[in-house]
């Protein structure tokens, strides 16, 4: 289950930044991923859930995944068209020579974090 290996990596890089900012507690981690990567939604958010427990600076944050559909242009014509993962043809003039712009994404998109106003209790 290679989404375990991709929460733990996104929980490595949005804490230590989180926590320079001086976050007391992770609220939410939006991720794109695109449908091409193979990522599992429900396995990703079951890792999530996994890694998170009992940890005070994760516990009750969310992950929102926005999934990211494949796009692509087509080499021969330049058409650019949608597509999902087993129909790559060109739907303008069906070549097979196309290259993927969208579909392939696995980036944060965004982090929320709960930071205390100065001279707030932490």
């Amino acid at each position: 289950m290679h989404e375990l290996g991709i929460v733990s990596g996104v929980l490595d890089s949005v804490r230590p930044v989180a926590q320079e900012a001086g976050a007391t507690r992770l609220l939410s981690v939006t991720l794109k991923v695109g449908e091409m990567t193979g990522a599992l939604q429900d396995a990703m958010n079951f890792a999530w859930e996994a890694l998170s427990e009992g940890d005070p600076f994760l516990e009750g944050a969310q992950l929102r995944i926005i999934t990211v559909h494949p796009h692509s242009r087509c080499l021969e014509c330049e058409s650019e068209f949608d597509h999902d993962q087993f129909h790559w043809a060109c739907p303008q003039c069906g070549s097979s020579l196309t290259e993927l712009l969208a579909g392939r994404e696995l980036e944060i998109d965004s982090i929320e974090v709960d930071i205390p106003d100065e001279g707030e209790a932490l």
